[in-house]
């Protein structure tokens, strides 16, 4: 008995459809995971580097994502900012930024001191924030920007004590009138000042990346056996 295919416009639109929109999705996955393999690399590379000092900072136009760099100065604790929405392990809570003026200088960096827990009574109630008062070395990681959450709602204006869901460097610059770096620093030098400095890695999550990917080739390699699989018998029964 010959073997037949019965064709139907509509199955054969949302096949395509579907096929279509798990490749796309498919390579996006794919292609995140790359480019969370570059950035890997790259912190390993740039580990290994010497710290940069303030004035290398100031001079330098090369990429300094990932460099580590030691500057002197002191923070202005008049300006704690807060990003909502960073959990760390599992439990809800903020990061801690603040602008840190360089010694001999008039320019600042904005620096991520650390994470603390949200208070699970009232979001917006922040403990007493400890700050090292006078000039201090401060060592940590520069940043290009701090990784950006979903906006609900409108965005906070950078006051201080504000709290936000992201920043930048120029966005405090702008509204605290502080001349500023256009990175930010992630501080890794201990401090008793009861923050966390646990940060998550940003190239972390490429092997998730790929396993996403491989679900969105096989939805649409399954989409395609079935409108094959339905023609065929479809043209059977005919």
């Amino acid at each position: 008995m010959p073997y037949s295919f019965r064709f139907r416009l509509i199955p054969t639109i949302l096949t395509v459809a579907l096929c279509a929109l798990g490749i796309t999705l498919g390579q996006w996955q794919t292609s995140r995971a790359l480019e969370k393999e570059v950035i890997a690399s790259a912190m390993i590379a740039r580990a290994s580097l010497a710290p940069l000092t303030a004035q290398e900072l100031s001079a330098s136009s090369a990429d300094l994502a990932f460099r580590r760099a030691s500057v002197s100065g002191e923070f202005v604790a008049a300006w704690p900012l807060y990003l909502d929405n960073r959990p760390l392990h599992g439990v809800a809570g903020f990061y801690v930024m603040m602008p840190f003026k360089v010694a001999g200088s008039d320019r600042h960096i904005l620096v991520a001191r650390g994470w603390q827990p949200r208070n699970p009574n009232i979001r917006t109630q922040m403990p007493m924030l400890k700050t090292p008062a006078g000039a201090i070395q401060l060592d940590g990681v520069v940043r290009v920007g701090i990784d950006k959450v979903m906006q609900l709602g409108q965005a906070t204006a950078f006051t201080p004590g504000a709290i936000t869901q992201n920043m930048t460097a120029q966005g405090v610059a702008q509204q605290s009138g502080l001349k500023m770096f256009d990175f930010v620093l992630e501080q890794t030098s201990a401090s008793v000042d009861g923050l966390q400095r646990d940060w998550p890695l940003p190239s972390a999550g490429a092997d998730k990346h790929r396993a996403y990917a491989f679900q969105w080739y096989a939805l649409s390699l399954m989409a395609a056996i079935f409108f094959v699989v339905t023609g065929f018998r479809r043209g059977k029964n005919r």
